[in-house]
């Protein structure tokens, strides 16, 4: 049966809308046969930025000339059409241009325009300015046309570019303000659309915006397609008549009299069945009258007990159980009170606290006696006597010893243990703070730039910014809104380095580089171009780059965790550096899941964080490399790293890697992935809220320093003890504005983010 589209329509209704937006909506569905055929249905969004009459009046002049000659025009196909009709809008916008509200600036704010024409099985997408264009298909969200770079009407040189795909059963398309889409951001937009119905999903898109202080352009058009099988006409039933009267009666019988003869035998048989019922009746009715005679019982009379009789067996009854009730509470109280085996666990329980006690302090005495420190003579002798002294004060604190007796001891067995595991304590110092001119900064993300300065990407004012340490001043590099090259910047959502470059992906998944042109924050800002970016998705894990040649040629492969191809995309530079033209390869040799993947470092090798474990890949294969353990289970868990970097070149030096639920720093050897030493840092506000980090490396054998951000804040660590610790015992004196500080940042030193790593080799 033939399978034809209907479109499930939803968007705001006008009453609904907030009194100062001045978006138009309109739906046209042609109810003639030819027109729809040769037109289709025409969804429409124009946009406005600015209030007042005047800007609606301009987006009703707008909507209404794109609808009328979108429908008169008949000269050309849908593209054509569609082209010349905004086209000729933006005129009539630019002849009223006098009329129009005047910004700042002193231009006329821009209209922007969603349009979308759906003819058949074909979808036809044009957006110009400030109007945004979605498909979702199989709950993935894409950006129609990707990209666009009209300003928005009124403007010169207009030429719109139309999107032509196919539209599907299970589709959808959304066309939103883009004032909408910065408030709430389209993986609202997309949760709504795939859950709800496209009318209940603009209520709650509409809803959500309010709801987070919109004010202004709020106009948004969503359809469905579904799927709608084809009738046919059934032909109707009429009665079937017989072709003669007497059809359908019995025939008789040839033989002469055999008729007669078979109706006189029914009779007989009626009759003799008629007897039988009679005599049956009169033999019932005789058998009932004798039984009427028989002697019967008589019915006996009903004793009825006086109320006072009822009441005092109740009374009777409630003494005995309250009775029953006390005696077994005695005897349980007297068991309680006076038995014996309560006082004997009693007893077994001080004799078992003090025995873990006495047990705890000879293992201390035997690693810390007078002249003795096994921790640093014989650690392996040491390490059982330090373990059994830690069960012992467990079990001592169990059995009721005071906290104040145990923590003594169990601060020496926890430093002696942290010796052997080579914990080192670091202090740090605080190198550059956003409260004051950000309040409520949120940093997301830290990696070391081209030009050896730190960067940071703030949620809250989605900009990125260069951290001048020597000046102690943040230089924004890229923001939300910002307009270069023809297009708009989204909000950014990752940093990478390669080579020269900064490199930032929006939330549209537009790859932006940022090229230093001096040391005090000045630069050039470019959008690259990578095939087939629009089909990541949401969902991008990390991101990372490796050098191509020479470290100053400004040419590298571009790496992409993309969950949904189980694989790690692998771009290839274009020869001039301008962009990435080819279509990506796999990395991986086989093909796995990667929706665990916290971060990636790169080096020639490929290290993955997934699933708090540590993977190494050598030619796409797994090179059964396995992250060393620390040891310390007895006093800390498992590790589960989230982030990891080096500042060393290939299969060479340390690899350092964030612990978040032990809030530490693992080094291990890259080369073989020996576990080396562990750092914390115990002041405040700790590595809890460890956000992003890089390491330095040390000049002349001095320690490498660690670069880390909180929320707020850029720290400097060195990795080393202060002075005057051992590696186990915590610096009393670390904070977060203590001596125990960091040297400058060394410019053109290689470093790496946990999402975002970067190294200088030859090419994988």
């Amino acid at each position: 049966m033939a399978v034809r589209l209907q479109i499930k329509l939803g968007l705001v209704p006008e009453a609904d809308r907030l009194p100062d937006s001045p978006d138009v909506l309109v739906v046209v569905e042609p109810s003639v046969g030819s027109v729809a055929r040769t037109k289709g249905s025409l969804f429409l969004l124009v946009t406005g930025q600015g209030t007042g009459s005047r800007v609606g009046e301009a987006a009703r002049v707008v909507a209404e000339t794109i609808r009328s000659d979108y429908y008169y025009d008949e000269s050309a196909g849908i593209r054509v059409c569609i082209r010349k009709a905004i086209q000729i809008a933006n005129k009539k916008v630019a002849q009223m241009r006098d009329r129009l509200p005047m910004s700042a600036d002193g231009a006329a704010g821009p209209i922007g325009v969603g349009l979308a024409v759906v003819r058949g099985n074909e979808l036809y997408v044009a957006t110009v300015g400030p109007a945004e264009a979605y498909l979702i298909r199989h709950a993935r969200l894409s950006t129609l046309p990707d990209p666009h770079r009209e300003e928005g009407l009124p403007t010169s040189d207009l030429e719109p570019e139309i999107w032509r795909g196919e539209i599907s059963v299970g589709d959808s398309v959304v066309l939103v303000s883009a004032n909408v889409i910065a408030r709430i951001g389209p993986d609202e937009l997309k949760d709504a659309m795939v859950t709800l119905h496209p009318q209940s999903a603009m209520e709650h898109i509409h809803h959500r915006f309010i709801a987070s202080d919109g004010i202004g352009s709020d106009g948004a058009i969503a359809f469905e397609a579904t799927e709608v099988a084809a009738t046919s006409r059934q032909r109707t039933l009429v009665p079937v008549k017989p072709p003669e009267p007497l059809a359908g009666s019995p025939d008789g019988s040839p033989i002469p009299l055999a008729d007669n003869v078979a109706d006189g035998v029914a009779a007989v048989q009626a009759g003799a069945g008629r007897a039988r019922t009679a005599a049956g009746g009169w033999f019932g009715r005789t058998l009932a009258g004798l039984q009427d005679l028989l002697p019967r019982r008589s019915t006996p009379r009903r004793r009825v007990n006086p109320v006072s009789a009822r009441r005092e067996s109740q009374r009777r009854a409630a003494v005995a159980a309250l009775a029953f009730i006390l005696v077994v509470s005695a005897l349980g109280l007297g068991v309680y009170f006076f038995g014996g085996p309560r006082s004997e666990q009693h007893i077994d329980s001080v004799t078992t606290a003090q025995r873990a006690f006495q047990a705890a302090q000879a293992d201390l005495a035997a690693v810390f006696g007078p002249g003795v420190n096994l921790v640093r003579d014989d650690p392996s002798k040491a390490t059982p006597l330090l373990s059994d002294a830690y069960q012992q004060l467990a079990t001592a604190s169990a059995a009721g010893v005071p906290d104040t007796t145990i923590a003594p001891l169990r601060n020496q067995v926890t430093a002696g243990l942290d010796a052997i595991y080579q914990v080192r304590t670091v202090g740090a110092r605080v190198v550059f703070t956003f409260e004051k001119a950000i309040p409520n900064v949120d940093l997301t993300d830290l990696v070391q730039g081209p030009d050896g300065a730190p960067y940071v990407l703030d949620h809250t004012t989605k900009t990125v910014y260069r951290i001048d340490v020597k000046a102690r001043k943040a230089t924004p590099v890229i923001k939300l809104g910002q307009i270069a090259a023809g297009t708009k910047a989204a909000e950014p959502k990752m940093l990478a380095v390669g080579g020269p470059d900064l490199l930032i992906l929006d939330a549209k998944n537009v790859l932006w580089r940022w090229r230093p042109a001096d040391t005090h924050g000045a630069g050039t800002l470019t959008r690259i171009a990578v095939t087939g970016s629009s089909s990541w998705g949401t969902d991008i894990r990390a991101i990372g780059t490796f050098i191509r040649g020479g470290a100053d040629n400004g040419l590298y492969n571009l790496y992409i965790v993309d969950p949904p191809d189980k694989q790690i995309l692998r771009y290839s530079p274009a020869a001039d550096g301008s962009g990435y033209p080819a279509p990506p390869t796999g990395f991986l040799a086989t093909a796995q899941s990667l929706t665990d993947v916290a971060a990636m470092y790169i080096d020639g090798d490929v290290y993955l964080a997934e699933g708090g474990k540590l993977a190494r890949y050598v030619g796409g294969q797994s090179a059964g490399w396995t992250a060393g353990d620390p040891g310390d289970t007895l006093l800390r868990p498992a590790p589960q790293y989230s982030q990891l970097t080096s500042p060393a070149a290939r299969g060479t030096g340390t690899l350092y890697a964030y612990d978040a639920p032990n809030a530490r720093i693992v080094a291990l050897d890259k080369a073989s992935g020996t576990f080396q030493e562990q750092y914390r840092y115990v002041g405040d506000p700790g590595w809890h809220d460890l956000r992003g980090m890089y390491v330095v490396a040390g000049i002349n054998g001095d320690p490498a320093t660690l670069f880390w951000i909180d929320g707020k804040r850029l720290y400097s660590s060195v990795l080393q003890a202060p002075p005057g610790t051992t590696g186990a015992t915590p610096s009393s004196g670390s904070s977060a504005s203590g001596s125990a500080g960091s040297s400058p940042v060394p410019s053109g030193a290689a470093g790496a983010s946990g999402s975002t790593p970067t190294t200088n080799s030859a090419a994988p």
